[in-house]
């Protein structure tokens, strides 16, 4: 990629504009020449980060975002303590000592990365308790060799399992930056101790570690950062050569859905100690090959369903919802590592597209996949339409015992990379949105920045500046590169610069109390040609895709009757409160949409009122709505596998009258077009 030098030598770009003060300089990433004062950041040798991630708390969302996790706090992420066989607590192997028990393995720590982080981010008591329970429960279970939690062994291998561990990693780390409790530093130095002694042939050789292993990688150098132990680089190397080999070539260790999206990222993750610029190129090359190959779609994921398949490209091919949070999350990291706004941008692209149209409105379900072009959610067996044998499009709160419980860190980690430190004691935004957010900058100094805006619905963004004295620090602001001649104001001071998206804005000022930042960013539709998947389109604006609107018709059933086959719950749980869902569609959507010259201006955009609930993500509620020019596709239909046919070559010949059809934004949709064939006028 053509950026990776520039990002990684941390060059700006020629071109700097200042109007005394403040001044305003395009740069591709914030350089990463010096290291944050004040939040943990990679200490030597390892390769300096060009964004810093905030403690846990220093962000508090607002407007959709909250209500999206308040949501999650009221449904099924906030109650599967109740619901869930994994998260009894009888007999469980989380809580014990020697790692026995009839219930232990990933769901538990899936459930809990977001589900204790959505406690110390709403300050909700009741929830941080809750989360307590299995945080001192693991802490406990640490035995006198340093492992600790499940004692899991592979009847594949005979040897000991060390992934779920890992996800245990995530949770301690959230834990400790909430708390500061030293009892996780102790914990994690012995674990690693012990997993340094562990005979390199016994060493992550089960599928999911061994695919996984950058996860462990991650914590590894979360820890040295703090105790700066050399050690812990030893580690580092041999997890690194135990865990699959993700610098393939045009290819990759195996084809899962959530080891592509969760683990593409390990050779960046082991860059920042090797400092070999192959190691980072491998992940761009990693994400690149499955997009090229099976991504040619909106919405940011690709056709993964449980595994990707050769020939099985088309957008009716789903993600898993857990293949969506690993994404987001390996978005987050990889941002953090390189400073390339691109990460971020795919990101906001699962986040705003894919990710919610996983849940009913309610939070209380949700699906194992979603697909760009899905017009059923059933509870029939659509394999092998989709790599998946059973009711894999249901909205079931039982269901999918992987993604029923790693759900719950979507949108709070989402939350808490709103905002990042930079390496010179800045700030920069990264994904807009209503908040408030806390940090250290300048001298030391607390800035607090009231953030608000209705992005990705509304191009304008305004910052509010809280300080306790003039402090000097520099601001960033993301640029999309979508951003159509992006304007900024400080205190109504049009700040020059070229106009251009895909870089970051730094702003060197010294900052007072009351300091107003306004930000906009103009949103055009845009179409976009997935020539490599029969010349279909698909509709932007800004960061959003839209889908057709079709009429959707829910219809309840019991969860139990129509759970997976290894869905387990809770003896006294009453399935009644916890109704699954089929949607149907009410409305025709084998539709084209028809090209005609300045195909982008055929568009019209309509704007509706805010919603009051503060909830977009239906179709009934979104804020805006497109109108386009369609036709109707009579041989476009339901195939034999029950699922949407596979897109006709465009263009298509329908002999049908024109009419007017209506898209929405595409995470609204739970059932959606997205990707459409087109026919000439």
């Amino acid at each position: 990629m053509k950026y990776i030098l520039t990002i990684i030598l941390g060059f700006i770009i020629l071109i700097s504009y200042g109007q005394g003060n403040p001044t305003a300089t395009v740069m591709l990433s914030p350089r990463n020449d010096r290291l944050n004062n004040y939040y943990l950041t990679n200490q030597a040798p390892l390769q300096a980060q060009h964004l810093v991630k905030l403690p846990v708390g220093a962000v508090k969302p607002g407007g959709w975002l909250l209500k999206n996790i308040e949501l999650q706090r009221e449904g099924l992420a906030g109650h599967l303590g109740e619901i869930s066989a994994w998260l009894t607590k009888k007999n469980n192997a989380w809580l014990s000592k020697d790692g026995k028990g009839e219930w232990g393995w990933e769901e538990m720590p899936y459930w809990l990365k977001g589900y204790a982080n959505i406690g110390y981010m709403l300050n909700d008591q009741k929830v941080i308790d809750e989360a307590m329970v299995w945080i001192n429960g693991t802490l406990n279970s640490q035995r006198d060799n340093g492992d600790f939690g499940p004692f899991v062994i592979r009847k594949t291998t005979g040897k000991r399992d060390l992934w779920a561990q890992m996800l245990m990693l995530f949770v301690l780390q959230s834990y400790y930056e909430y708390s500061h409790d030293q009892r996780v530093i102790t914990h994690m130095t012995k674990y690693f101790q012990w997993q340094l002694s562990i005979p390199e042939n016994d060493f992550l050789t089960d599928y999911w570690e061994n695919s996984r292993g950058g996860d462990n990688l991650y914590s590894v150098y979360w820890l040295y950062n703090i105790t700066k132990d050399r050690w812990l680089l030893d580690l580092a190397n041999k997890i690194h050569r135990n865990t699959a080999n993700w610098k393939l070539k045009g290819w990759l260790p195996n084809w899962h859905n959530v080891n592509i999206a969760q683990c593409f990222r390990e050779p960046a993750t082991y860059y920042q100690q090797s400092g070999d610029p192959t190691d980072l190129q491998a992940s761009y090359d990693n994400q690149n090959f499955i997009r090229e190959v099976f991504g040619q779609v909106p919405g940011g994921m690709f056709g993964g369903d449980e595994n990707c398949r050769k020939g099985y490209n088309d957008p009716r091919q789903a993600i898993e919802t857990c293949g969506m949070v690993e994404q987001m999350t390996s978005d987050e990291i990889m941002l953090r590592i390189t400073g390339h706004g691109y990460w971020a941008e795919n990101c906001e692209d699962v986040a705003f597209n894919t990710f919610p149209a996983a849940f009913m409105p309610d939070q209380r379900s949700l699906r194992y996949l979603v697909a760009p072009n899905m017009v059923t959610s059933d509870s029939k067996n659509h394999n092998p339409g989709i790599d998946n044998p059973g009711p894999y499009l249901m909205m079931n709160p039982f269901s999918s015992r992987c993604c029923q419980h790693n759900h719950t860190g979507g949108w709070v980690y989402y939350a808490e990379n709103l905002w990042m430190a930079t390496p010179d004691n800045g700030v920069a935004a990264i994904f807009y949105s209503d908040s408030e957010t806390k940090a250290k900058v300048g001298d030391g100094t607390e800035v607090i920045i009231k953030e608000e805006t209705h992005y990705p619905f509304d191009e304008n963004i305004r910052m509010r500046l809280k300080l306790s004295k003039p402090t000097t620090f520099p601001l960033y602001l993301r640029i999309p590169s979508w951003a159509d001649r992006p304007e900024i104001k400080v205190n109504d001071q049009s700040l020059a610069f070229e106009p251009q998206g895909g870089v970051f804005i730094k702003i060197a000022n010294e900052w007072h109390e009351g300091d107003r930042i306004d930000v906009k960013l103009p949103m055009k539709v845009k179409v976009r040609t997935w020539d490599k998947n029969k010349n279909s389109v698909s509709i932007n604006y800004g960061p959003l895709t839209f889908s057709l609107k079709i009429d959707e018709k829910y219809i309840k059933f019991d969860s139990k009757a129509t759970a997976q086959y290894d869905s387990k719950w809770q003896e006294n749980t009453d399935p009644s409160k916890w109704p699954s869902y089929e949607i149907q569609p009410g409305s025709a959507w084998n539709y084209a949409l028809v090209q005609v010259p300045e195909f982008d201006k055929q568009f019209t955009v309509t704007k509706k009122p805010w919603p009051a609930d503060n909830y977009p993500f239906t179709v009934a509620a979104v804020p805006l709505e497109i109108k386009a020019k369609a036709k109707k596709v009579p041989a476009w239909t339901i195939d034999q596998y029950g699922l949407c046919g596979e897109l006709p070559n465009s263009p298509v010949n329908t002999q049908e009258a024109e009419e007017s059809v209506t898209l929405v934004p595409m995470g609204a949709a739970r059932l959606r077009i997205s990707a459409f064939p087109v026919t000439n006028k």
